[in-house]
This record gives C-alpha cells, structure tokens and sequence, in this order.
C-alpha cells in the first residue's frame, strides 16, 4: 500500500526538521540562538519571524548610526577648534 507523504505546514516553522530551520537561518541571516529567541518570543510563524528579524535589523543599523565613529569625532573637534580661532583673530569692523 501506498501512503501518501504528509507535507509539511508551509507558514510554519519546525524547530525539528533541520534542513528548515537552516534554510530559513541562511535566507534571514540569523544565528541559531537568534532564531530560536524569536521563534520563543514571537512565535513559529514563517512571516512573523521574517518581519521580527527585519525589525532587529533595522534597528542595529539606527543604533550603529547614532554613535558616531572616533575619526569622526576627532575630526570634528579640530575642525571646531580651527573656527574658534580664526574667529577668535578676525578683527571687529
């Protein structure tokens, strides 16, 4: 007798079948404890995780952007003292 093959959720993610779980890991870019703190606190829905792991992204980006290099910040310091004196020397008419 033949059984049919059972086919998987298409919406859904299984923690035990590891080819799945590496496929999307490498399709989002995440670790394996990224993976598995989201599926924990979003749940195992394919979509959902897609759209939480775009969010984490998102926002390590704004947080690296908020702080500013130290080439950068040095540079600025001298461009700042480089006008105070020039200001500081220009005469008053």
């Amino acid at each position: 007798m033949r059984r049919p093959k059972l086919q998987p959720m298409r919406n859904t993610l299984d923690l035990t079948d590891r080819s799945q779980v590496r496929i999307v890991r490498k399709r989002l870019h995440l670790s394996e404890p990224e993976l598995t703190a989201i599926v924990g606190r979003i749940g195992n829905s394919i979509s959902a995780i897609s759209k939480e792991a775009a969010l984490q992204k998102a926002d390590a980006l704004t947080q690296a952007a908020e702080i500013p290099a130290a080439a950068v910040i040095a540079s600025s310091a001298v461009n700042e003292q480089a006008t105070t004196q020039v200001a500081a020397t220009a005469p008053a008419s």
